[in-house]
């Protein structure tokens, strides 16, 4: 576990930007960077800091990732075949913590992570407590029966904050989930403008 789940907001004070589109961020106050310097001139961005950037984003908002991981799964991403920024995009979507948040079964991408950590979630009826487990198209992704009156788990699906997308079929009363297909960057709601592509530059 990284020290990242204390520290989660000053992501997006660094990058100026609200990452997970959340009412509490306090880039919505502030819009500059954390720091006694944070109110300076920025200077100009080189190529390399703009896919730097891209990089530190997209890792960032999935959460807990540590750069071996991510990496990894760039790699992954790029031994298959087609696009490799698509296929990036695509796997971190597979994730199991990631359905478990685009599900809306927990509030954010932090407590999905805990949520299947703590072994709430079954992937096809068996439980699973592995975050980074990769589901495949047609997998069920459900809540433990014994934690479906968690207050985490209430919260969440009352919440109008998010909706789910196309690409996860959710069965509200069984509070269960199918991964119905592998989505394209353009159907994944991140509330901020990904660049998977600058990533790619940065790891070539």
């Amino acid at each position: 576990m990284t020290k990242r789940l204390s520290a989660k907001y000053k992501i997006d004070r660094r990058m100026g930007e609200n990452i997970w589109g959340r009412p509490k961020s306090p880039i919505n106050n502030r819009s500059y960077g954390p720091g006694q310097h944070g109110q300076r001139r920025k200077n100009k961005v080189s190529d390399f800091g703009l896919q730097l950037r891209a990089k530190q984003k997209l890792k960032g908002y999935y959460g807990n990732l540590t750069e071996k991981q991510f990496k990894g799964t760039y790699q992954e991403a790029a031994r298959r075949k087609g696009n490799a920024s698509e296929n990036l995009i695509g796997l971190l979507e597979s994730r199991l913590d990631a359905i478990v948040y685009r599900a809306k079964f927990v509030p954010t991408v932090f407590a999905a992570r805990q949520f299947v950590n703590h072994g709430h979630v079954l992937v096809n009826g068996k439980r699973v407590n592995i975050a980074s487990y990769r589901c495949k198209i047609g997998d069920v992704v459900s809540v433990r029966e014994r934690s479906r009156n968690m207050a985490l788990v209430l919260e969440a699906i009352q919440s109008g904050e998010r909706d789910v997308p196309d690409y996860i079929e959710v069965d509200g009363k069984g509070l269960a989930a199918t991964y119905i297909r592998v989505p394209d960057l353009a159907e994944v709601p991140y509330p901020v403008k990904m660049e998977p592509n600058l990533i790619v530059e940065f790891y070539s």
